[in-house]
Parts: C-alpha cells; structure tokens; sequence
C-alpha cells in the first residue's frame, strides 16, 4: 500500500507565510543585531558616517528609524512599525499578484 501524501492548499501556504512574516516582524525583529547594517558600517569605517543628512521626507515621517511616532516604549514600537511594513509590502506584493493573474487570463 503506497501512503498518499495530502496536498496542502494554496491559501493555507500563504495563510501560513504571512503569520510568519508578521511573528518575526512583530516579535523575533527585536532580537535582531543593533550593530549597523553594511552600509553604515562601512560609512563608518570609511570616516564619512558623519556627513549623512536626514532626508527631508524622512525626518518627519510616522516611522522613522525602525520606531513608531507616539508610542514611548521602545519594544512596541519597533514591532507596530514592523508589522505595519509587513503588512503594507503584502498587500501591495498581493495586489501585483492578483493584476498580473488577472491580465494572464484575458491574453490568448
């Protein structure tokens, strides 16, 4: 008797990714290393770190630097910025997805 192997659904698999993409941008992000990334270390390295400007659309925007305007404890938000850019890039990466699939049926 061969063991039949029970497909897994297309929506259960991405069910399934997006709640781990918003665990680890909620709650693992955290944990993540606070040295600068490479381009900044190399900034640094290189002794031109210091003549970075803060761009102007940037300097007053909600989430700046990894952290959320408002809110004072610095754990929750980095996880509300964090899933906030999650959850945007997914719908916006879904919205592509559903155009492109979309326009795929209507060509011959």
């Amino acid at each position: 008797m061969s063991a039949r192997r029970k497909r897994v659904s297309t929506r259960a698999l991405v069910l399934v990714g997006v709640l781990v993409a918003l665990v680890l941008a909620g709650f693992v992000s955290h944990y993540a290393s606070s040295h600068p990334d490479g381009l900044e270390f190399v900034a640094g390295d290189k002794g031109f770190l210091g003549t970075a400007e803060e761009h102007r659309s940037s300097a007053d925007s909600p989430m700046s630097d990894y952290s959320t305007k408002g809110i004072d404890n610095p754990r929750l938000s980095g996880a509300v910025a964090g899933v906030t850019g999650t959850v945007l890039v997914l719908v916006i990466a879904g919205g592509v997805a559903l155009v492109v699939r979309r326009r795929g049926r209507h060509t011959v």
